[in-house]
């Protein structure tokens, strides 16, 4: 069951305001919703919240044997799924658009862009290699989920240890927490995904992180995947709007910036977690 449209004074309220630079949560233009990760007890356990959008996520990893063709590389799954917890829009079994596009996005953004080292998985050439499988759980859908569940993933593979191994001939050993301090996963790079939305007008600028109703009432949204080092990953826009290469640019610059702040934030919290956290031989 899909909720009821905004109705036509909510729909020419916002964009009155927006052609003035005003938001209805108080927020500027390019301005983000300040994120807030929780970490739970297991590593690799994270809640991200943007406003009242919440996603957890969490890493788990088992030894499998790897393809034939990939002898030498671990391997990595995405398992998301927007559930009627999140909104009654959503349904069990049928996958709505929203929910594809954000699924591929996230494999484009945490898998293919090769974020994790796939080749430091492997254990045992052609014998054994980790298989990593990050799951996602949307529990509110306030907008902009997209970005906060590509926070919460790179933060979750971030937080995760994988337990040490030991390897004679070809036998391999897994030594549990108990008897090795568990091993950081190798990352290449660290995306964030931004989101910006456009409205109709050239006198209504584009807004970053946009809320529920504001995605609604969007006529194109525009997603960009890059890290702290200026490197692009991914740009996403799906229809709507037609922009200019120089507005393309200007909103990469804005991206930029955003993904230096939100790079100091994780490293920030991370280090707060392992602080209070004994991860070392018990």
């Amino acid at each position: 069951m899909r909720p009821p449209s905004p109705s036509i004074p909510e729909k020419e309220f916002l964009f009155a305001a927006l052609k003035q630079s005003l938001r209805l949560d108080g927020r500027s233009s390019l301005e983000l919703r300040p994120p807030i990760l929780s970490f739970g007890p297991e590593l690799g356990w994270v809640e991200c919240a943007l406003g009242k959008t919440r996603v957890v996520a969490h890493v788990e990893a088992k030894m499998v044997k790897p393809p034939p063709e990939r002898p030498f590389e671990g391997m990595i799954t995405i398992h998301s799924e927007i559930s009627p917890m999140a909104s009654s829009e959503y349904e069990v079994g049928r996958p709505s658009e929203e929910e594809i596009t954000i699924t591929r996005m996230l494999d484009k953004v945490l898998r293919r862009s090769d974020a994790v080292d796939k080749e430091s998985l492997c254990v045992l050439a052609g014998q054994r290699v980790w298989h990593l499988r990050l799951t996602l759980h949307f529990l509110a859908d306030a907008g902009n989920m997209l970005d906060c569940a590509c926070l919460a993933g790179i933060v979750a593979l971030k937080h995760f240890r994988r337990p040490d191994v030991e390897v004679i001939g070809d036998e391999v050993t897994i030594h549990p927490a108990s008897e090795r301090a568990p091993i950081p996963l190798s990352l290449h790079h660290t995306p964030f995904c931004l989101t910006f939305a456009f409205f109709p007008g050239s006198e209504t600028a584009p807004v970053l992180d946009p809320s529920q109703l504001e995605q609604r009432l969007s006529v194109g949204l525009m997603s960009v995947a890059l890290n702290a080092q200026k490197e692009l990953c991914v740009v996403q826009k799906l229809g709507g709007v037609p922009l200019s290469m120089d507005e393309v640019l200007r909103i990469i610059d804005v991206a930029v910036v955003k993904a230096k702040e939100l790079d100091q934030l994780v490293e920030e919290q991370l280090k707060q977690d392992w602080l209070g956290r004994n991860v070392e031989l018990i």
